[in-house]
């Protein structure tokens, strides 16, 4: 039987490595018509290509499901992993204000802040996207034997600065939209009423717009390791392949 088996493998490896010259696939052909023969299952370590893929569908899987997360109502404001809380540099104000039963228009900044980022987040998907094509060969094989993370820790290192520069306009927009500027107005001019405060600034865009990319990197995060981990978070056969054998 041990011969039958042993012949049986080399006429259909040797069938396929002439007649399918696409890397990896006569391999699997050959697994698939030895198994009716009898054959131990043996689980193969994928190649480089499927390695690669793998890891930009994770990351187009994974980054998908966070803006689609964070990206509706309450997405950030409800989450208090990732809720935006306002600049320290209004912590005098916000304290300030809440001595004399001011607090709720300081509230309804904090909220508004939130509701930019839930706002600028879905425009993000297609910056996401595109970084993820760009990854090189040599970046997916230095973070495949990496943490559970490694893949987001390296998307981010490469991606931030470009990242940062282009949601800067679109949280400016959110902000426009859901009325950011004219809670502040508010705020600042409630609080200048009082005498003997200090002057205060703050960069709400900036803070926004980073606290945001924390938050969805921090959720990017949590995809690639469920992916990794979680057979049930492996929803195609490329990722079971990649991810189930490791």
């Amino acid at each position: 039987m041990k011969k039958r088996i042993v012949s049986a493998m080399c006429i259909v490896l040797s069938f396929f490595f002439m007649q399918d010259r696409v890397e990896g696939a006569w391999w699997d052909k050959g697994l698939e018509i030895l198994k009716p023969l009898g054959g131990e299952t043996v689980a193969v370590k994928p190649g480089a290509g499927e390695i690669g893929q793998a890891f930009k569908e994770a990351l187009r899987i994974g980054s998908d499901t966070v803006v689609q997360q964070l990206g509706k109502t309450d997405g950030f404001n409800s989450d208090p992993k990732i809720h935006i809380p306002l600049p320290e540099e209004l912590d005098t104000v916000k304290k300030v204000l809440s001595k004399i039963g001011m607090s709720q228009a300081v509230d309804d900044l904090e909220l508004k802040l939130n509701r930019a980022a839930e706002d600028a987040t879905p425009k993000a998907k297609e910056l996401f996207r595109q970084a993820i094509t760009e990854m090189t060969f040599e970046d997916v094989m230095t973070i495949y034997e990496g943490p559970e993370d490694s893949a987001t820790q390296y998307f981010r290192s490469k991606m931030s600065p470009s990242l940062k520069e282009t949601m800067q306009p679109l949280v400016e927009d959110s902000m426009s939209q859901v009325g950011v500027v004219q809670a502040y107005d508010n705020v600042i001019g409630q609080y200048r009423t009082m005498p003997f405060v200090p002057d205060v600034k703050a960069d709400l865009t900036d803070h926004v717009v980073q606290k945001g990319i924390d938050g969805i990197f921090y959720y990017l995060a949590q995809e690639e390791a469920a992916i990794r981990q979680n057979p049930a978070k492996q929803t195609t056969d490329l990722l079971k392949r990649v991810f189930g054998v490791k």
